[in-house]
């Protein structure tokens, strides 16, 4: 999708996070956008934002857990602004715990939000997109979905099931005008989870500033790449490795603290 003026995008988790960031950089391309979060008024905040880079901007805001929310969501979406050319499934939550103290309920929820609402969503918009022979759909990932961490093993799962959805799903739309991408961010800077803590990732790691995510959004919708990993230094590197050789970069994983790091936040978010 070379030109993406005037094409009409639906974002997920655009109250805050990423989604705002992902909002701009579309805007500045002249993608209208629907955005949608549970909570409204920072959604309306995006909105506002948006519409003052000159494309139309509406908030929709829904629970993407609920089916009948979604259904909404895509009907609210296309009557404010034609139909979706571009759809990001970006919502996501993630809350760092020893697996065995993550009640069951938060485990269907995280399930729910990552992975469930946006397979759901995206099969909701891909038969109209297929229809008229333009589309895209982005699947925001993770790093952790290609090597799973301790003490964020649930969102690890989900987050690997959005990566592999793509590889499958992108086969099937070959030649019919619609595509799919999905982006693996590392740990990121003054937008991310860590980043809300008030935490720094540990060195191995690396951080990404939030524009570089939003910016390789826009990158993969234009020029149709299947998989984006955003990360700087050696962990991206590792996930390269991971494929070779698991158990060499569980240790370095272990050894440079990243995993110490997991078990810290996963203390204090017990406390």
């Amino acid at each position: 999708m070379k030109d993406l003026r005037g094409k009409n995008a639906l974002l997920t988790g655009a109250s805050r996070g990423l989604g705002p960031y992902i909002a701009r950089a579309l805007a500045k391309k002249g993608v209208n956008l629907a955005l949608t979060a549970r909570t409204a008024d920072a959604l309306q905040v995006t909105a506002k934002e948006v519409s003052a880079l000159g494309v139309k901007a509406v908030a929709i805001p829904v629970d993407v857990t609920d089916q009948v929310g979604r259904q909404r969501l895509l009907e609210g979406a296309t009557a404010a602004n034609g139909a979706i050319d571009i759809l990001i499934n970006n919502a996501g939550i993630e809350w760092v715990c020893e697996y065995t103290k993550l009640s069951p309920e938060l485990i269907e929820q995280m399930i729910q939000t990552n992975l469930v609402a946006p397979l759901i969503l995206s099969r909701l918009a891909l038969p109209e997109m297929i229809a008229r022979r333009i589309g895209h759909v982005v699947m925001m990932s993770s790093l952790g979905g290609k090597k799973g961490s301790p003490y964020s093993a649930t969102y690890a799962a989900t987050k690997a099931g959005l990566i592999e959805w793509t590889s499958g799903v992108r086969e099937e739309l070959r030649g019919t005008g619609v595509s799919a991408s999905v982006i693996c961010p590392g740990f990121v800077s003054d937008a991310g989870m860590f980043a809300e803590y008030g935490k720094h990732a540990p060195r191995l790691a690396g951080e990404s500033p939030p524009d570089k995510v939003a910016d390789a959004v826009v990158h993969a919708i234009e020029s149709d790449v299947a998989e984006i990993t955003v990360n700087p230094g050696p962990k991206r590197l590792l996930s390269i490795a991971n494929a070779i050789s698991p158990g060499t970069v569980t240790w370095l994983l272990r050894r440079f603290g990243v995993y110490e790091f997991y078990r810290q936040q996963a203390e204090d978010n017990q406390t």
